[in-house]
């Protein structure tokens, strides 16, 4: 992520989101985007994670991780799987949509995070820049730097995010396992 978005292109991204979520929970079809009228960071390829919220409470959260389309088509997509297809909750009613809060989070790349042991990594995680991503074999799991708001203890949120990850909540004390950590520009509706 070179650059940080315009709050223009941030207004275009979160009008995209919340036109793509109306339509895709009403079951309607999403009209493809017309790449002259994006700008080039919002036709170039990005990651984004899309979170619905109802009056502060999660509704669904879904995203990538890499980039591997364009950000704005990105954010269309994440949104209506954040609405559709969230396995931790139903899909969300076309009675709920003008309750619904939309949060964008782009992505850095993940960066992998050398470590020796629990207490390194430990002292090398920054509480709420730091989005991370734990690896286990074919487990994996990620907290977006958002969720430090409600898990501000380093060893709490690391615990959380093993637990996550379908692991005991103290393997990352018990084992060296992958880390990688990314920040995000994150933005919302009013």
């Amino acid at each position: 992520m070179a650059e940080h978005l315009t709050d223009e292109e941030k207004r275009i991204l979160l009008r995209l989101a919340r036109e793509a979520l109306e339509k895709g929970v009403r079951g309607e079809g999403i009209p493809p985007l017309d790449p002259a009228t994006l700008t080039p960071a919002l036709q170039s390829e990005g990651a984004s994670f899309v979170t619905l919220t109802v009056h502060g409470q999660l509704r669904g959260c879904i995203g990538a991780l890499e980039p591997y389309q364009p950000l704005a088509e990105d954010v269309r997509e994440h949104a209506v799987a954040a609405a559709l297809r969230d396995p931790r909750f139903p899909p969300v009613t076309p009675a709920e949509l003008p309750r619904i809060h939309i949060e964008i989070s782009r992505l850095t790349h993940p960066q992998p995070l050398p470590y020796t042991d629990a207490e390194d990594l430990l002292s090398k995680l920054t509480p709420g820049l730091d989005g991370l991503i734990l690896r286990d074999g074919y487990r994996r799991a990620t907290f977006l730097p958002q969720v430090w708001a409600q898990l501000p203890d380093k060893e709490s949120f690391l615990n959380h995010l093993c637990q996550k990850m379908g692991a005991s909540p103290n393997l990352w004390r018990k084992k060296h396992i992958q880390v990688e950590t990314y920040r995000v520009e994150e933005f919302h509706e009013k």
